[in-house]
Order: structure tokens, then sequence, then C-alpha cells
């Protein structure tokens, strides 16, 4: 009997089971499938056993068979697909809005209005400013003149142009003495019948500057008239230095008299016995220039080419503070000595370097009216750059160098500059104009020109 009844007893349940299944299956929100009563019902079993965290195991587990879901339950997707949509929607909004921005630029372009019609054809026969687009001496209009100086401005694609056009306001020409004319080139072997000191540096200054002091009804007396090369500064004078190459004492009389095209006409500048009288042009030798014939008032009769002066015997510091030890202590070799070896031969090319042939060693033999440039190898004169760091020893003579030159009135010039890499040539730049250099000496015009000077840098 007790069996029989077990039996009852389990069909009753299993009935039960069925018919809950049947009524949930009809009146609910279609969370279970019939099929899964038998999961739910073994649930419900393992609650009353105690076997809770097995069982919702088991649960979650037929739940995620069978994928059981109602649209009640689906409301995240449906949030998603919402943001989908309306991040669409924001996409394809900043595309037309793009789209109208370029169609508008290419209405300006296609159909000007007036002010750009005014603008695009303004200066042409038949439109606004006819006639008006130029003036007379605009050939270096916009460009403004900066303190640096065209190294072997004679390499350059188009000598003397570039360097204007770039703004600086020194340039720099290596002369050769040959058969009574002046070539310019940077060897021997560089030299062409066609490159003189006359076709790329003389004639070109004598017609920029005549175009810069035009003769006009308004302007009649153009002839005497000193503005320089720079529309927009004209009374900044651009610097000639000129290399002497070849013997100086021979050479030198040549350079005096190839300067009388810009002298007759009053573009150099010239010391007067009193004063610095500025002109358009200034011209400094360097090279194996003689600092004798510099100041000889036979040479250089006009006083209108002056000397570039040894920088390094300038050092000047606070009182009581002796020069910090030069790099390359060898000694410093001036005097008549320096001369070329045979100075009846204008070819020989023998030199002891800038600032050296037939000068002083006495600092103040230099002044303004004799010299314009003070200058010296960077490297010889500094030394090299240890590390990628200037050293305290180094910034004082490079404070010292500065300080000198300029108490004389002279213009500082460091060359051999260290050109790479190119972030120590820039930190050795920084440093320069930072301590107030005059001039700084430079291969690559773009760099230097299109440079901004006003942030600070590391080299690295």
């Amino acid at each position: 009997m007790s069996t029989r009844r077990g039996c009852q007893d389990k069909s009753s349940s299993q009935s039960e089971m069925q018919s809950d299944c049947t009524e949930l299956d009809s009146t609910s929100t279609g969370l279970l499938l019939k099929s899964d009563c038998g999961k739910r019902w073994q649930w419900k079993e393992h609650l009353v056993n105690g076997q809770r965290g097995q069982s919702r195991r088991r649960w979650s587990s037929a739940m995620s068979d069978h994928e059981i879901f109602d649209d009640k339950a689906m409301w995240p997707k449906g949030r998603s697909r919402k943001c989908l949509r309306l991040g669409r929607g924001v996409l394809v909004f900043l595309g037309l809005v793009q789209l109208f921005s370029v169609l508008g630029g290419l209405l300006i372009v296609f159909v000007p209005d007036g002010i750009h019609r005014i603008l695009d054809k303004w200066g042409q026969v038949g439109h606004y400013g006819e006639g008006l687009a130029s003036w007379p001496t605009d050939f270096s209009r916009g460009i403004l003149p900066i303190p640096c100086h065209s190294h072997n401005d004679y390499w350059r694609m188009v000598p003397l142009y570039s360097a204007i056009e770039a703004g600086c306001i020194s340039v720099e020409a290596d002369v050769w003495l040959f058969n009574e004319e002046l070539y310019v080139g940077h060897s021997l072997a560089s030299l062409t019948p066609n490159r003189t000191l006359a076709s790329l540096y003389i004639n070109p200054l004598l017609n920029i500057l005549q175009k810069q002091n035009p003769t006009t009804s308004f302007h009649p007396n153009g002839n005497i008239t000193r503005h320089g090369v720079f529309d927009t500064v004209p009374e900044q004078s651009l610097t000639l230095l000129i290399d002497f190459k070849t013997s100086g004492a021979l050479l030198f009389p040549h350079v005096v008299s190839a300067l009388q095209p810009l002298r007759a006409r009053n573009y150099l500048t010239r010391y007067n016995g009193e004063k610095v009288i500025e002109g358009p042009i200034t011209v400094v030798g360097t090279g194996n220039t003689p600092f004798n014939l510099v100041t000889s008032g036979s040479a250089n009769s006009h006083a209108d080419i002056f000397f570039d002066a040894p920088l390094e015997i300038m050092w000047e510091g606070p009182p009581g503070k002796e020069a910090p030890q030069r790099p390359h202590p060898e000694p410093l070799v001036y005097g008549a000595d320096i001369e070329a070896s045979n100075p009846e031969d204008a070819s020989s090319t023998n030199s002891l370097g800038q600032g050296k042939s037939n000068s002083s060693t006495d600092p103040s033999a230099y002044t303004t009216a004799n010299s314009f440039y003070a200058s010296v190898s960077f490297a010889q004169a500094v030394g090299h750059v240890q590390r990628g760091q200037i050293s305290n020893e180094q910034m004082d003579l490079i404070r010292g160098h500065i300080k000198g030159a300029q108490s004389r009135g002279l213009k500082a010039r460091y060359w051999e500059l260290p050109f790479w890499p190119i972030s120590l040539r820039n930190y050795v730049w920084d440093v320069l104009v930072t301590e107030g250099v005059d001039l700084l000496n430079v291969d690559d015009l773009k760099d230097a020109t299109k440079r901004d000077w006003s942030v600070k840098r590391s080299w690295w």
C-alpha cells in the first residue's frame, strides 16, 4: 500500500507540474516554454533541499541555452539602437555642415563677391586700381631686414638676391685677383670668367639702389638720396664683406677701384675724419685684407673700406676677473709677416686668417674709424660644444667677446659655427642671440630667418 501510495503521490506531483506549466504557458508573458517546466520544477525541488546556489546556476544555464527573452527584456538592445541612430544623425549633420562650408568656399572662388573681384583684379588693365599695383621703390616691398650674415653667399643659386629676399643685412664674397680682374669663388677650381665682383655684386647693387632712389618730378634729387636695398627700412645699410683670398697688398687697390661706381653715387659708408657717415652699402675687408692699408690715408683715401677686427683679443669681463683660457692656447700671430709669402705674386694664397694681416694685438687699435666687424672662429675661440651643452667657461668667453666688441662700437660675429646636428646648431644660435651677438653667421637662410627667436628651446 505504501508503495502504491508513493507512486500515486509522484504521479500527482507530475500532474500538478504539467498543469502548472500549462497554466503558465497560457497566462504568462512568455518567460518560459513548456519544455522548460521540468527544469523549473527541479529548481523548486532543489530550493526545498537547500541546494540554492547550484539551482540558480542551472536556472541561468537553462535560460541562456534557450535565449528566452521577451520584448520587454530586450530594452538594453533597443536603447543601443537608439544611441546608434542618434550618433549616425550627428555624423550626417556634421558632414552636411562641412559640405556646405566647402561649397561656400568654392562659390567665393568661382563666383567672387565685390571685394574679392577688386582684390583679384587690382591693378590690371580695365579694372579697379589700374596702374596702381606697384611702386617705384617696391623692389624689396614686404621684406624685413634681419641681423644675419649670408656666409659664402656667392655659392647660392642666386647670389645676393637670395640673401636680400631672406632679409639678411650682410653678404660675403671671396675675391681672387688674376690678370687685373677680381673673380669670385670659393676656391681656384671654382673660378669662371663670368663670375666677377662686378657681375655678381657691384652692378646688381648699383641697379637695385638706383631703383630705390629714383629721380622723378616729386623726387628730383634721386641721385643724392641714400635709401638702402630694404624698402621697409630704407636707412638699413647692407654690408658687403669682401674676403681677400690672394695677396692683400696687390688686391687692395683693385678693390678700391672696383667700388668706384657705388662711391660715385654716394652709396658707400665712410669715415669723414670725425664720424662715420652711413650709406646704403658698407664694405668690410676680411681674410688677407691688410689692416695697415685700411688705416692708410693714401691707400684708403676715401676711408670707405673697413676692417674685420680680431674678436678674440677684445675680451672684457667684470672688474678683477681674468679671461678664461682659450680652448686652443697656441700663440696668436699678428703683424707684417702675415702677408703673402711672395707679395709680387698676385695669385699667392698664403694666409694666417681673418683679422691677422698686418694687424695689431692691441685691442685699442680697432675703432669705428677703421673697423666695422669684430670676428673670430667659434671653434677656435670658444671651442667645441661637448655633450650638447655650452660650459660656464665658454659662456664667459662669449660674453666677454661680445662686451669687448660692443664697447668699441664694433659688431661681434662668430664664424665656423657647428652645423650638425641641426638641433645643436639651433641651440648655439639661440645662445648667441640671447647673449646679444650682433650678427648671426648662417648658411641656411630659411631656418635662420624664419625661426621663432621668441621661444627658448633646448638643443635636444
